[in-house]
């Protein structure tokens, strides 16, 4: 009964590395999935920022056109003006810091039957430790006398 034991003793021994094998593998794996998980959590986070800075781009340009449209079209009746060339800065306006509405142009069109065509052009560009996002949006309005 006893004769088996060191048989047995001996196959553990000769199987005891395999173990080691097994763990440095798996150790290996969680590594590069950990790796993979963090490259995916970057890439997603500069996909955010690209998103908010590109939202704030565009807010900063609709902005540049109101104010453009209400030069063309002021509350006094006959004293509106279609310039070009306008550049303002938001900076100073929180949720657009680091923006500004650039080449907010404004081209008056043809009169058909008394009426006057424009098309406002704006472009809202933010700019944040690097990340430049841009955002150009056009408009086109008439007046009716």
């Amino acid at each position: 009964m006893f004769l088996n034991l060191p048989m047995k003793l001996g196959i553990t021994n000769k199987q005891s590395g395999s173990a080691m094998v097994l763990a440095l593998f798996i150790m290996v794996i969680v590594t590069l999935l950990g790796a993979a998980l963090v490259r995916m959590i970057s890439s997603s986070s500069e996909t955010i920022v690209y998103e908010v800075l590109g939202t704030r781009a565009y807010q900063a340009a609709q902005a540049g056109a109101q104010r453009k449209l209400s030069e063309v079209f002021p509350l006094l009746p006959g004293t509106g003006n279609c310039t070009a060339g306008s550049i303002w800065d938001y900076s100073a306006i929180e949720g657009l810091e680091n923006c500004k509405a650039s080449v907010v142009d404004c081209v008056e069109g043809p009169t058909v039957d008394e009426i006057t065509y424009y098309t406002v052009t704006s472009t809202g560009q933010c700019d944040v430790a690097g990340v430049f996002t841009s955002r150009t949006i056009e408009i086109k309005a008439r007046r009716l006398q």
